[in-house]
């Protein structure tokens, strides 16, 4: 199929109506959509009259779902009380030796081992706990105290807050 001028004509009055590249090629017939979209990058019609796609509606936001009990385990983890002072780190726990004599490896570990990385994994020794967990935990008891700490409230020191007040006052100063 050739372009002739009566189809460019054609092509170009359709394109500045808006009409998108597969809806003039339905009308012109005998060419593609991605051929309408060559022409028209070779004719240079860049600028069009109104857009082809409708507005796009904005997304409401989500609400939170509700969680539920088959979706992910509880877990509850004392909390300090503010007064008590903080506790000592837990002594480390050494890696269960597996039947075999040898400690965890990436290739033995199973769905019920304890996977708590232990060394550097750029040297030789490097291994996992292996510990039994319980079902569906990624570690044992020991290391799931390590890894799931509750969230600590934020403490702002008065002599912090007066310091971002000060901060804050200069800056007023010189920005008007």
């Amino acid at each position: 199929m050739a372009w002739t001028d009566e189809r460019v004509e054609e092509l170009k009055k359709l394109w500045s109506e808006g009409l998108s590249a597969s809806q003039i090629a339905k009308q012109l017939g005998g060419v593609t959509r991605n051929a309408v979209i060559g022409k028209v990058h070779r004719l240079g019609l860049s600028g069009r009259a109104t857009p082809s796609r409708p507005a796009r509606r904005t997304a409401k936001p989500s609400r939170p779902r509700p969680t539920t009990a088959s979706t992910a385990p509880a877990r509850t983890v004392a909390r300090p009380s503010p007064s008590a002072p903080p506790a000592a780190a837990p002594a480390p726990v050494e890696p269960a030796v597996l039947p075999s004599g040898e400690f965890a490896t990436v290739l033995t570990l199973r769905e019920s081992m304890c996977k708590w990385p232990i060394g550097d994994p750029a040297q030789s020794e490097f291994r996992f706990c292996g510990r039994k967990t319980d079902t569906g935990q990624a570690y044992c008891n020991a290391h799931s105290d390590l890894a799931y700490q509750p969230s600590q409230k934020r403490r702002r020191r008065n002599s912090d807050a007066s310091a971002a007040l000060d901060a804050i006052a200069a800056t007023r100063r010189y920005n008007f």
